[in-house]
């Protein structure tokens, strides 16, 4: 129990340094890309699908230390991501096309709720091991 904690809680850190690095990133430049006159939501979509793809490899080999077939994996993070995706294109929809909020706040606020919902959609769905899978529904 306690060695399990632990390991999530170091592939908890680990996320969240890859996440960081990603998002922040990301974040600049998405600030920048409106600045120049592209809309949010095309500007979040081009920046998503590229913060995907980055964090992607991060994910598998350092904070999961998946070392299985690629394949597998590969298609349930698409699968992940694009339900992440639509969370965030729906936190933009309604607060800031719905309700008026500043996208900028908005897209901050969408980083860290997408950000939650992959942590464990990868951890318990995506870069699970067979033997986990059993251990998980115990």
């Amino acid at each position: 129990m306690i060695k399990g904690l632990r390991n999530s809680l170091a592939q908890l850190v680990r996320y969240g340094l890859i996440g960081l690095t990603v998002n922040l990133s990301g974040y600049l430049i998405f600030l920048l890309v409106t600045y120049l006159g592209m809309g949010p939501k095309l500007s979040m979509t081009l920046l998503y699908l590229a913060g995907a793809s980055a964090g992607f490899w991060g994910n598998r080999n350092w904070t999961f230390r998946d070392k299985g077939s690629f394949l597998g994996p590969g298609l349930k993070y698409l699968g992940a991501h694009a339900f992440g995706y639509l969370l965030n294109l729906t936190i933009l929809l309604v607060f800031v096309d719905g309700l008026h909020y500043s996208y900028r706040l908005m897209q901050i606020v969408a980083i860290f709720v997408v950000a939650g919902f992959l942590f464990v959609a990868f951890k318990y769905f995506v870069f699970v091991r067979p033997g986990k899978a059993q251990e998980i529904r115990q």
